[in-house]
């Protein structure tokens, strides 16, 4: 047997040993890949979608690629938006159309305020009025002097038995509970109609027996009458009274309730509670301090 004879078997198994180990290995790179696109299946459809681009050709600029020119086409209008030239012009018609809304209706708001406050100056009783008379201190007082604060005004006379003293020791309690909240804002004030007997030393003891703030205001008989017509007050003391004689005074029971520009805004009578009389001066003095930011 030659040589070559010899050989010739060995090789034949050796090539088919060789091409069973690659087919092994093949099979073996078969489920290897299975098994990790099964644990991955987009790196799979990555790599399909990466293979499927269109290549540029050598030479070519990647930006005059159609695809490439797509994508930057699509990112441009992700950063716009949908901010169109139209979008902006309804954005600026909504814009004017709230602002004229908001303006005419802020003209509403302040012609309503307008009107109530005409509506309440002419609704306003006409009370009160210039006059001049003599504090119990013994110092002049006009009209004048009630502006710049709240006052509370009662007409009566220090020989008053009953009527006067209830009246007075109620917005004497109604001053202290105003001033508790406010400060002394409120202003309490008694007139006479009794010019005959309530002096002022006679006025300036009777004063003494209410609220320490109690101003008593006297003077003659014509000036009294003045002032009881411009406060619309009744009273029935006689012009020639002397102070030695014995009669009692028929007059209004009220007090008068003025802002601080001195204008009437209420009265209180008899059937008016202290709380009645607080509750109406909280409400002129909010909306006093509405209209002007103060409370006097």
């Amino acid at each position: 047997m030659s040589a070559r004879s010899f050989l010739r078997p060995l090789r034949s198994a050796a090539a088919a040993a060789s091409s069973s180990t690659r087919t092994l290995s093949a099979s073996h790179a078969a489920q290897r890949r299975a098994a990790y696109a099964a644990a991955r299946p987009g790196a799979s459809w990555a790599r399909r979608a990466y293979s499927q681009q269109t290549p540029s050709e050598p030479g070519q600029d990647p930006k005059l690629n159609p695809s490439h020119q797509t994508s930057s086409g699509e990112r441009d209008r992700a950063t716009v938006g949908v901010f169109t030239p139209t979008a902006a012009a309804l954005f600026v018609l909504t814009g004017a159309g709230l602002f004229f809304y908001f303006r005419n209706e802020k003209e509403k708001l302040l012609e309503q305020r307008r009107k109530e406050r005409e509506d309440q100056v002419v609704g306003r009783p006409q009370v009160g009025g210039p006059f001049s008379l003599t504090s119990h201190k013994g110092e002049p007082f006009t009209d004048k002097d009630l502006l710049g604060k709240w006052s509370l005004i009662y007409f009566g006379f220090t020989n008053c038995p009953d009527i006067c003293p209830e009246e007075l020791d109620k917005m004497s309690e109604a001053v202290d509970k105003l001033d508790a909240e406010y400060g002394p804002i409120v202003q309490p004030i008694f007139i006479s109609v009794d010019p005959a007997r309530d002096t002022v030393p006679q006025v300036s003891r009777y004063v003494a027996d209410f609220h320490p703030r109690l101003l008593g205001l006297t003077g003659d008989y014509a000036t009294l009458k003045a002032t009881c017509k411009a406060y619309r007050v009744y009273f029935s003391t006689p012009p020639d009274a002397r102070a030695t004689d014995d009669y009692l005074v028929d007059h209004s029971i009220f007090f008068y309730f003025m802002d601080p520009h001195g204008r009437f805004v209420d009265a209180f009578g008899k059937a008016s509670s202290v709380d009645d009389v607080v509750s109406r001066v909280r409400k002129e003095v909010a909306r006093w301090e509405r209209e002007t930011g103060r409370t006097v």
